[in-house]
């Protein structure tokens, strides 16, 4: 045990412990004497210590005990996103919450995990150099497509993309065939053109539609994206429109920490939540970015190392699943605030308060450093070759 717990890459604990300073610090910025929020970056520290614990049980825990038990895990997970469409709580707009008292639980974000495990379980027990469209890939993307389908139930468009996001990383990693994954990109992107194009000439049809199935706030996420210079949708871009002046404002050095004048008058919603990379732009500047996002690179960085010196098919898989969750979570919720993606709610990787995503992205990495202390464990375990002969020889 102790050995193994020597081999954990302590530049990636570094990394954590300076994003868990900056989420502290960004928080108490934003809900100091706010009611109902004060406090917020107490809690934060507390959810900081469950995955520190997640983080370093992941580690020491053999990664291939989870792909063994990956059927299991999966099933799990999709009885609770179906428990959550009937009983679970509500908040901003999504269902997706399960209420445990002193703590509140999304198993949509524990699911990212969930999906990564089970889809790597599978593509390595076909054990394919490639993919076939037909018996690997379609039945492949059945089973990300039953999650998907139960989180867009429950109005989670976030973590149901990530869904997707997760799937072509593992399909990608899985070698799947150049000529499939070209049509497949052709195919999504006019899907994705046509429903633009859709959504903006049929908008009103649409508007209507959505508020009868009470989704009108999707129009909300979408509409600023879209159509921002619309005078019906000034309500609707009230969000993006100030969350682009502060990251405006915030220049070069920031307007410094509790100065800022947007997010400390809140002018920017959820800025606890969704919206903390506005508060980092316009407090800490283009430099506070900069050193936030040079913190995601290295993190990545140094996972995918992990994964260039695994030495069996499953760590890399893995580990290309939470670096695609990741990347997708960055981009899009950076993305969404300087007006390249749509509103969807998703969280910031261990800056957003909340505990469930904070707890998985800590599990996910511990994950990832697992395949680092087990994932020689095959060849290391192995006999000398040559052991056999230098016996013969001594012998003879």
């Amino acid at each position: 045990m102790l050995q193994k717990f020597k081999k954990i890459d302590f530049v990636v604990v570094t990394v954590l412990v300076m994003l868990m300073i900056i989420s502290i610090t960004s928080l108490y910025s934003v809900t100091k004497g706010v009611a109902d929020l004060d406090g917020s970056h107490i809690r934060m520290l507390i959810f900081y210590v469950a995955g520190f614990i997640a983080f370093f049980g992941m580690s020491l825990l053999d990664y291939r005990v989870l792909i063994k038990h990956a059927t299991y895990i999966y099933i799990g997970g999709l009885l609770l996103l179906v428990y959550v469409m009937f009983f679970g709580a509500t908040l901003n707009g999504s269902k997706g919450w399960i209420n445990l008292g002193f703590t509140s639980l999304q198993p949509a974000e524990m699911f990212k995990l969930v999906l990564i495990i089970f889809l790597t379980f599978i593509l390595v027990k076909k054990n394919k150099s490639q993919l076939s469209f037909i018996r690997d890939v379609i039945p492949v993307g059945f089973l990300a497509f039953i999650p998907f389908v139960l989180v867009m139930g429950i109005n989670d468009l976030g973590n149901a993309l990530s869904y997707v996001i997760i799937l072509m990383g593992l399909l990608w990693i899985g070698n799947v065939k150049l000529s499939h994954a070209l049509i497949g990109l052709v195919l999504v992107a006019g899907t994705a053109f046509g429903g633009i194009q859709a959504y903006i000439h049929y908008h009103d049809e649409i508007t209507a539609f959505m508020k009868e199935g009470s989704r009108s706030h999707w129009l909300d996420r979408i509409d600023p994206w879209l159509m921002p210079e619309t005078t019906d949708n000034a309500g609707a871009g009230y969000h993006t429109h100030n969350a682009k002046l502060a990251i405006a404002s915030g220049g070069m050095t920031g307007e410094g920490f509790m100065q800022g004048t947007s997010v400390q008058s809140g002018r920017v919603p959820y800025t606890y939540s969704d919206s903390i990379f506005v508060q980092i732009a316009e407090e800490y500047g283009f430099i506070g970015s900069s050193v936030l996002l040079l913190l995601y690179f290295i993190l990545i960085h140094r996972m995918i190392l992990i994964s260039l010196e695994s030495r069996e098919r499953a760590g890399p898989f893995l580990i290309i699943g939470i670096v695609s969750m990741f990347l997708y979570q960055i981009f899009e919720n950076i993305g969404m605030f300087i007006g390249l993606m749509p509103l969807t709610g998703i969280t910031l990787p261990f800056i957003s308060y909340g505990g469930t995503s904070l707890v998985i992205s800590m599990a996910s990495l511990g994950v990832a450093m697992s395949v680092k202390l087990h994932g020689r464990e095959i060849e290391e375990d192995m006999p000398d070759p040559h052991a056999h002969r230098s016996t013969v020889a001594k012998q003879a």
